[in-house]
């Protein structure tokens, strides 16, 4: 049932906006430093840190300094860390083969932060692209990117992180049926308790630029990604996507980007009731640092409101490369 509003003067509703106090007790959505993931760029080499340009104040690390940030994270009370490898363009190939190989840099750092820091959970990705010579999600045939090809290659990459020990698994590629065949596989491998956050409704963006310098994709891209990530204006596909994910296995489910997708944010939390993340990408994150360093806006502001957003939205957790700024902000 709907209520109609009081007549003025009765409903006076800045009653509940006169205080901080009052605020914080009416106030309907919360963030805290467990909303958040932090993705960490990996590089290799040793006690290394090197700052990604087109990111103010993100860096690739190398493992022993991503185990540090492992750390923070825990120290910060930032539940999970997502990693992501920095691959030369030298060490791409046609077949991917680096994607699978358990000494890797993702396997390696997986192991090192998880010996380390054990309670931190620790993220990967799943898709091609930073290995493959063509920068795509998946292999290349004839100019097409093949589906079912690059799906046994992602089981085989799915399954290497597993046994490194990944807590969290996020298949990021949007080839067809790729939930489903990681699921069977970990079940038949006695992984049944590692976890799929499934990059459901994952867009062709143009969002996606400064990640793309950070793991050293821009200029090993060959083409578009049109063919297997979402049209921007297409909000129902998004729906058959997240169904189709959690039929397969998927324990939770992705909107990427963020922002510019908190409609879908909110249809998918409305229709499906089920762990919901956003990813907040690259060119969001850049573009309010310009702005900010700029002086054209209040970057401490405008990094909570966005965060808020996301829960308002329906999100249950957010990864954002504002993770560490952000909780540090939040302890005071």
């Amino acid at each position: 049932m709907t209520l109609s509003p009081a007549p003025f003067p009765t409903a006076r509703l800045r009653r509940l906006r006169a205080t901080p106090a009052l605020r914080a007790l009416v106030r309907e959505n919360s963030l805290s430093p467990s909303d958040l993931i932090w993705p960490l760029f990996l590089m290799q080499g040793s006690d290394q840190a090197v700052p990604v340009p087109s990111m103010p104040g993100v860096l690739r690390l190398t493992v022993d300094r991503a185990v540090g940030a492992a750390r923070e994270a825990r120290d910060l009370g930032i539940p999970a860390v997502c990693l992501f490898p920095y691959t030369a363009m030298e060490h791409r190939t046609a077949d991917c083969a680096e994607a699978w190989n358990p000494e890797n840099l993702s396997n390696r750092a997986i192991r090192a932060i998880k010996d380390a820091v054990p309670d931190v959970a620790v993220m990967t990705d799943i898709a091609l692209d930073p290995y493959n010579i063509d920068g795509h999600d998946g292999f290349v045939e004839g100019g097409e990117i093949v589906n079912d090809r690059t799906v046994e290659a992602l089981v085989r990459m799915a399954l290497a992180q597993a046994k490194a020990g990944a807590d969290i698994l996020g298949p990021s590629d949007m080839m067809d049926g790729r939930v489903g065949a990681i699921r069977r596989a970990l079940e038949s491998d006695g992984f049944q308790n590692v976890t799929i956050l499934s990059y459901a409704a994952k867009f062709a963006s143009a969002f996606y630029g400064p990640f793309r310098d950070a793991v050293g994709a821009t200029a090993a891209l060959k083409g578009e990604k049109k063919t297997y990530q979402m049209d921007p204006g297409n909000s129902d596909e998004a729906l058959r996507l997240v169904a189709r994910d959690l039929s397969e296995g998927a324990d939770m489910v992705m909107v990427k980007p963020g922002m510019p997708y908190l409609d879908i944010c909110r249809r998918v939390k409305d229709r499906f009731g089920v762990p919901t993340f956003a990813y907040q990408v690259s060119g969001e994150f850049a573009m309010l640092k310009a702005a900010a360093a700029n002086g054209w806006l209040d970057g401490d502001r405008v990094m909570m409101e966005s965060l808020m957003a996301f829960k308002r939205a329906g999100c249950d957790g957010v990864l954002t490369y504002f993770a560490p700024e952000a909780a540090r902000a939040l302890h005071g």
